[in-house]
C-alpha cells in the first residue's frame, strides 16, 4: 500500500459549508439528513453500486449512521474530505459531491453521485462546476482532478462538459463490479484558463 500523499490544504483552509445555486443547494450534511440520505442511496443502489467501492453492499440505516458519525461530525472529515449533500428547493436529496484532499500537493479531487431519479438534469454538472470554482480559489490549490473508471461514461461526461482536460488513463485495481481496471484522470488547473 502506498503512503498517503501530503495534504494539499493548509490547516484552517476550508470551503464554505453552503453553496446556494438558486434551485440547488450544496451543503454540509447534518445529523437530521441521515434518513433522507439513506433513502436516496438505497433508491439509487443499483445505479451507483457498480461504480462505487464504498457501496459494495446495500446500505443499512445503521451503516449510514456510523458513516455519518465519523465522516460528517467534523469539517473536514477524518479522511480530509468535505462532503456536501445536494438538495432541491424542497429539501429533497438529489445526490452528493465532495472535495477530497487525497491526491497530493496543491490538488483537490472532486467526487460525486446522483440520485437515480434526478439523473440527466444537470444536477451533478452544476454542483461540480461550483465546487471546481471554489476549489481553485482556495489558497494553495492549483489543480482539481476528477477520477473515474474509463467505462463510466456518464461520470466522464461531467468533466468533459466542464472543460477539464483528460490528463491520462492509468491501470488501476478493480474495486467495484462495473469497473474496467483503467481509470481516467481529468484535470482543471489555475495555470491555463482554457484548461
Amino acid at each position: 500500500m502506498e503512503p498517503a500523499p501530503p495534504p494539499a490544504l493548509a490547516p484552517g483552509v476550508i470551503p464554505p459549508e453552503r453553496i446556494d445555486l438558486g434551485d440547488i443547494l450544496l451543503r454540509r450534511w447534518q445529523p437530521g439528513d441521515l434518513e433522507a440520505r439513506f433513502e436516496a442511496i438505497s433508491a439509487s443502489f443499483e445505479h451507483i453500486h457498480p461504480w462505487m467501492p464504498w457501496l459494495a453492499e446495500r446500505p443499512t440505516l445503521e451503516s449510514q449512521r456510523l458513516h455519518s458519525e465519523s465522516a460528517d461530525g467534523s469539517w473536514p472529515s477524518p479522511d480530509g474530505g468535505f462532503t456536501f449533500g445536494i438538495f432541491d428547493a424542497a429539501g429533497t436529496v438529489l445526490g452528493a459531491a465532495g472535495l477530497h484532499d487525497r491526491v497530493g500537493p496543491a490538488t483537490l479531487e472532486i467526487g460525486y453521485w446522483c440520485h437515480v431519479a434526478h439523473t440527466g438534469r444537470g444536477v451533478i454538472t452544476r454542483a461540480t462546476a461550483a465546487l471546481t470554482d471554489i476549489a481553485l480559489k482556495l489558497p494553495g490549490i492549483e489543480q482539481v482532478e476528477i477520477r473515474c473508471d474509463a467505462a463510466n461514461l456518464r461520470s466522464a461526461a461531467v468533466p468533459h462538459r466542464l472543460g477539464y482536460r483528460l490528463d491520462r488513463v492509468i491501470p488501476r485495481e478493480r474495486l467495484a463490479p462495473a469497473e474496467s481496471g483503467f481509470g481516467m484522470i481529468w484535470v482543471k488547473s489555475t495555470a491555463a484558463p482554457d484548461n
